[in-house]
């Protein structure tokens, strides 16, 4: 059955109108924050010659400081860190360091290290091939000596004046997740002390570590890695943590022995910490908690808490409450690192000094005293200004009509630039000698700037929402006009005089266009403008006219019962976009369509006749309904893995003998995929095993069991393509897709995915025989007790006409595509991929294949939902698409919720989830699209309508040929 030229049309449109709009989501909600031609500042007294900053990739602020944080591990010490705790307790200052989403690597350091924030987007642009293109404490030291992950170090170093940031890296293949990750941070440590030897021999390097407003960078990833493979509450994270405490006190030793002065300053911070279920990336308070203890020349000693307290529950077992906590944001260490050994400030920095509050304790003990502070703040307050000077001057030249933030607003001929005044007032309080009304107007001049920098980052905000809203109810009703009024319709034919419609159309593009090029707006804001326009366009030139036909001739009563049925169809939507934050209404979705629709909408004389089948889908349903119920964090559990496994075997070889081909050279090609499928299942079960015992005992994976592991993955993946099974019955091919992806379940899975897999699985091949049960009857409606009559049955997708049970069919589908997603966990949020199964396969720290992988597994639902669709098309006896194409026009009524729900304020967890949802809900509606064309090339050429009319057919055309 072809697919007409206007349907791929369509699907096309669709398709690169949603993969575009994604970006509209950055755009709106967080652009990024760099901007040139900014003027340097900087203290003009350095406190310390020398900064040490050392970060413990993924350490956690409560395992690190609780006592007897490790409670539940026999023998466990009741502190894991004494050197660092001895250094808050007598000798430095500490807190928390905040982090923002999302929580991963290079944003976290070039927060730490360049003082702000990247857009979210930027944690696309990977690690060590994309340096950082701004300003840094790096950049701006007389010299840097790093030391660490080849992920992290390179983008600084090739970011910064060449020359001037020296790494040392081990090899990307030491970070094994099979091996004791302690190893890396010992290397560090063994290289630092490499460097200071041999400079004992090397003039030109003893010169270079001698001189001042020199930077060490040791970047421990040890504790990173062993949380990944073993969990925060572990054995081996609690030993990591020991050893980088031991790290910390022989690198204090170190510079002692070489230096032999007390001119150095010292930072210990992380740069996101660690899950319970031991990731990172979104805003789970675990991951953006980090320690900062900073200690040495020029930082003040630990001082008594004040009242009100510092503290919270969060660090009440820490027993540190008798001391002050001053927690910060994490791009305020950077300005606090260039205080300390008085280089400019990198130029980007949006951070605060913690000294900048008169009224809460700071880290700095200067020379000059309070004097040093109120001129920090005053750096402070310039550095932030001359962002927000920058973005002002160009928005105020390129806008139409320009509204000043207006606490920072000057008269238009004053000549003065924004902030001119207060600088200059809180400079006379510094000539004053009055410190702490200098710094408090320095406090609210920089909250100011901050507010302002704000305002001028969602200045256009407004206007985007509105292009994005008005792009999407285009679609939607673009979607619905091409279904009920296809172009070669008589009813599309005889519209209005689409000239004034098109002539609107284009005035609008150009007049947006032309506002584009005088703001100089990102090119993307030229693209997203045309949808909208076209959508409109083509939605008022097809519809306007037969629509006023259609009210005048007195269907207003049919119109109101259309509306009645799309309010229902948006409160089902809506109960979904619920359903990404309350996993348990998927839960109710399968009980309500498993229990209570059967109950209320099918024919009697249905239930009484197929009450079996009635049975069976309530069963499958009420099944699958307790997978979104359990919980998102799970242990590892071989029984649970083996028992899916088991249950998947045990189908495939009931399939192998229940389905029959009548051809026998089609049933000897059917049983020989299946064996081999069989036997791949089995060998996986075996292998995982192994391979997860070994990874337990914590012993080296044999190379011969990853390579039969690969061999056995991938051979159970790809054989149904290579060799798939006959078309002719649609459940053998079916069955060899279940087996083939099944393996995926097997290998990847750390608990339940492989029972959820089959009960999902049977849960769609049910929904097949319950609606071919139901097409009799619902066509028997829809033609007035004709039963039979095929009304939306055709060739061609521009033939069909979409039926009231044909909506619920694509809401129900619409069901079933969240449903994959979220079945077995809410992996909306980044931190819900485990890791521990992707080891089996890629011992080494590879991301690009490990999160290839974790798709992967998230994919492999979507072939059975791809298969049995496209079964159900054909018992149907529908064109190709032509349920998809109806469930097209609904998923952006959940789209627009979710853009705009997004926030980029709050908590990082609210900010991450909206993120998140808003993509998924995006990328889902584009990945339904090639679920069903995947779903109808994978079946291609298997019998249309039930099987019974489809047996009568082939009988019909064998009689024909005689």
């Amino acid at each position: 059955m072809a697919v007409s030229g206007s349907v791929w049309r369509l699907l096309l449109v669709g398709l690169v109108f949603h993969l575009v709009y994604i970006g509209t989501v950055f755009d709106c909600y967080f652009t990024s924050p760099v901007v040139n031609g900014m003027r340097q500042h900087s203290l003009q007294v350095a406190e310390a010659k020398r900064l040490v900053l050392i970060v413990g990739d993924g350490l956690r602020a409560d395992l690190l400081l609780a006592k007897n944080g490790f409670s539940m591990i026999p023998g466990a010490p009741e502190v894991v860190a004494p050197h660092l705790r001895s250094i808050i307790k007598e000798r430095g200052a500490f807190g928390i360091s905040h982090t923002r989403v999302p929580t991963e690597s290079r944003p976290g350091h070039v927060a730490l290290i360049g003082g702000m924030y990247e857009d979210v987007s930027a944690v696309t642009k990977g690690w060590k091939t994309n340096p950082v293109d701004f300003d840094s404490v790096f950049n701006q030291s007389s010299a840097t000596f790093s030391f660490g992950s080849p992920d992290i170090l390179p983008m600084f170093a090739r970011g910064a004046t060449p020359g001037k940031v020296e790494m040392w890296c081990y090899n990307e293949d030491e970070e094994d997740f099979t091996k004791d990750a302690t190893a890396l941070d010992v290397w560090v440590l063994d290289r630092l002390r490499a460097l200071f030897h041999n400079s004992t021999t090397d003039q030109t390097l003893d010169t270079r570590l001698r001189g001042e407003k020199t930077v060490f960078f040791l970047h421990l990833l040890g504790l990173d890695t062993t949380g990944h493979s073993y969990r925060p509450h572990s054995k081996e994270y609690m030993a990591n943590i020991q050893v980088v405490d031991e790290i910390v006190k022989q690198t204090e030793a170190l510079f002692q022995e070489f230096y032999g002065d007390d001119e150095t300053a010292f930072v210990f911070t992380a740069d996101h910490g660690m899950s319970q279920i031991g990731n990172h990336g979104d805003g789970d308070p675990d991951n953006t908690r980090t320690p900062l203890i900073a200690w040495g020349k020029g930082v003040r000693g630990p001082l008594p808490d004040t009242i009100p307290s510092s503290h919270d529950d969060y660090s009440a077992s820490w027993e540190l409450s008798h001391l002050v906590r001053r927690d910060v944001e994490q791009a305020d260490v950077a300005a606090l690192m260039s205080s300390l050994i008085g280089i400019h400030w990198p130029v980007n920095s949006v951070g605060v000094l913690p000294d900048v509050d008169p009224t809460k304790p700071g880290y700095l003990l200067p020379k000059e005293g309070e004097r040093t502070q109120a001129q920090g703040a005053l750096v402070n307050a310039q550095v932030v200004l001359e962002h927000y000077r920058i973005k002002h001057e160009n928005k105020k030249t390129h806008s139409v009509v320009y509204r000043q933030y207006h606490h920072l607003a000057t008269a238009e001929d004053s000549g003065d630039l924004p902030g001119d005044s207060e600088l200059a007032v809180i400079e006379h309080l510094i000539e004053q000698g009055d410190y702490f009304q200098a710094r408090q107007q320095a406090k609210v001049l920089i909250e100011h700037a901050l507010e302002g920098l704000r305002y001028l980052q969602t200045y256009d905000r407004l206007m985007i929402r509105g292009i994005v809203i008005a792009a999407y109810l285009g679609w939607i009703a673009f979607g619905a006009v091409s279904i009920l009024l296809p172009p070669s319709s008589p009813q599309s034919s005889a519209s209005t005089n689409a000239l004034p419609v098109h002539v609107v159309a284009t005035a609008v593009l150009g007049g947006f266009w032309a506002l584009f090029a005088k703001q100089r707006s990102p090119w993307s804001f030229y693209v997203y403008i045309v949808f909208p326009c076209y959508f409109w366009d083509q939605v008022l030139a097809r519809s306007g006219g037969p629509l006023l036909q259609y009210v005048r001739q007195g269907h207003t009563a049919s119109l109101l019962s259309y509306m009645f049925r799309g309010v229902l169809v948006v409160a089902a939507l809506q109960s979904m976009v619920a359903g990404y934050t309350h996993r348990s209404i998927w839960s109710a979705w399968f009980a309500a369509i498993g229990v209570i629709w059967p109950l209320l909408a099918w024919p009697r004389e249905l239930l009484s006749q197929r009450w079996p089948l009635l049975a069976a889908w309530a069963s499958a349903c009420l099944g699958t309904a307790i997978f979104p119920l359990l919980g998102v964090h799970q242990e590892e559990s071989l029984i649970a893995i083996s028992t899916g496994a088991a249950v998947m075997y045990a189908i495939g070889t009931t399939g192998l003998f229940k389905i029959k081909y009548p051809d026998a050279n089609e049933q000897n090609r059917f049983k020989a995929v299946t064996f081999w499928l069989l036997f791949e299942l089995g060998w996986g079960i075996l292998f995982t095993n192994f391979i997860v015992w070994d990874l337990r005992d914590k012993k080296p994976v044999p190379r011969s069991f990853r390579f039969i592991g690969w061999c056995t993955f991938l051979s159970a993946v790809l054989t149904p393509f290579i060799f798939p099974a006959p078309r002719s019955d649609p459940r053998g091919r079916l069955l060899s897709f279940f087996l083939g992806f099944g393996a995926c379940f097997v290998w990847l899975a750390i608990r339940v995915e492989g029972l959820f897999y089959v009960a999902y699985s049977l849960t769609l091949c049910l929904w097949v025989e319950v609606e071919t049960a139901l097409q009799p009857y619902t066509r028997a409606k829809g033609t007035g007790g004709k039963r039979g009559s095929t009304v939306s049955g055709g060739k061609d997708a521009n033939t069909y006409r979409p039926r009231a049970d044909d909506l619920r069919i694509a809401v129900f589908f619409l069901f079933f595509v969240q449903a994959a997603f979220f079945g077995t966990g809410n992996v909306a949020s980044i931190s819900s991929f485990y890791l521990e199964p992707v080891y089996r396969l890629v011992p080494i720290f590879q991301p690009f294949l490990m999160a290839a992988l974790l798709i992967f597994k998230i994919v492999s639902p979507y072939i059975i939902l791809a298969t049995t669709f496209s079964i159900l098309n054909a018992r149907l006896d529908l064109p190709p698409f032509s349920l998809f194409l109806v469930a097209l026009t609904l998923t952006d009524v959940m789209t627009i919720t979710f853009f705009l729900n997004v926030t980029d304020t709050g908590s990082w967890l609210e900010i991450g989830q909206t993120i998140s949802f808003f993509c998924i809900s995006s990328l889902l509606l584009v990945w339904s699209a090639g679920i069903c064309a995947v779903g109808e090339l994978l079946m291609a050429g298997q019998p249309r309508g039930t099987p019974a009319s489809a047996a009568r057919s082939a009988s019909g055309k064998d009689g024909k040929e005689e």
